[in-house]
């Protein structure tokens, strides 16, 4: 791929990735600790590799910044629900079933495939050949809101929001489940490392490994479903984001997901309790019940707080209504 070239001179005594980061704003820092280390960077025609290096002022800074290379299935033109774009980035509400990026199996059809064709060449290149511009993810069969930087600057201020998971006050990020049962606790907190499952490597699970990750779930009750209730619908706000990290902490809480094959596999018999029109619905929803439902931030160049809201979808919204004329025998 063509590459161009970078060039400036150190202003004074500093690490040499926060020098050209300062010389080149449009350019955030992690993808300039990329470059240096694949050795792309040269100081006084010499290359370094080593971030931390200190540049001195007057010295010659030069970096080879390639072009992102086009991710190999190429664009493909669908149909996106746009809740925002501008130059610098776009929101989309998410279907469930539509994949977030190419991978084994999903080559094509994928978001990130939609918004090369949408975009074109402005998406950031900072997430790699596979992920240009993203940000965050959502699972396949979880629906909602997502954000995709078209720049490097976008997507460097906006994967520091994420990073701190909205302790700075800047993020929000808010989902709506339908579990099963109903919490002891009409609100709470779920703290319980994560990690791969030593049982299955597909799967995620609660772990007292070293290598399993923090995470914390927030939830709150919003209603109880059927008559006697038989499941309930809850927000979740995450305060980290782990892989699958709601319906994990769910099923650890011994309220799975509705519809969650993964996770929720041993409440199968929980379908008992369901109406038949709630058994349709179910069946009809045909993926874990979770939507992404409010996602706020702070425009990474602006600095103007943004907030989204996405109502349930209708396979969401049937299944709630469905529950709620649920009547079982006492």
């Amino acid at each position: 791929m063509p590459a161009k070239s970078l060039e400036t001179r150190a202003a004074e005594t500093l690490r040499l990735d926060k020098a050209l980061a300062n010389a080149f704003p449009d350019v955030s820092r992690a993808r300039f600790q990329a470059l240096i280390a694949e050795g792309a960077v040269r100081v006084e025609g010499v290359p370094v590799r080593e971030p931390r290096h200190k540049v001195k002022p007057g010295e010659a800074l030069c970096v080879l910044l390639p072009e992102p290379a086009e991710p190999g299935p190429g664009p493909e033109a669908m149909k996106l629900s746009i809740a925002y774009e501008d130059k610098d980035l776009i929101v989309i509400d998410k279907p469930a079933g539509l994949v977030v990026h190419p991978g084994a199996g999903n080559e094509t059809g994928t978001l990130v495939n939609a918004l090369i064709s949408h975009c074109g060449e402005s998406l950031s290149g900072i997430g790699g050949v596979k992920r240009p511009g993203i940000v965050h993810r959502l699972d396949k069969d979880t629906s909602g809101l997502i954000v995709v930087a078209k720049n490097d600057r976008a997507h460097h201020g906006l994967s520091e929001q994420f990073a701190a998971h909205g302790r700075d006050g800047r993020l929000e990020r808010s989902y709506l489940a339908i579990v099963w049962g109903v919490p002891e606790r009409q609100s709470g907190s779920i703290a319980a490392s994560i990690g791969r499952s030593t049982a299955n490597r597909q799967k995620m699970a609660v772990s007292r490994s070293t290598s399993a990750r923090q995470a914390i779930t927030h939830y709150g009750l919003l209603e109880t479903l059927g008559r006697p209730p038989v499941a309930s619908l809850i927000r979740c706000r995450l305060e980290t984001g782990r892989t699958h990290q709601i319906r994990v902490h769910m099923a650890h809480a011994g309220h799975p997901l509705l519809g969650d094959q993964v996770y929720g596999s041993g409440f199968r018999s929980s379908t008992t309790k369901l109406s038949e029109a709630s058994k349709a619905a179910l069946k009809a929803l045909n993926r874990q019940a979770l939507h992404a439902a409010t996602l706020g931030f702070d425009h990474p160049i602006s600095g103007k707080p943004m907030r989204f809201e996405s109502p349930a979808p209708a396979d969401i919204g049937t299944l709630l209504e469905a529950l709620r004329l649920n009547v079982t025998e006492q």
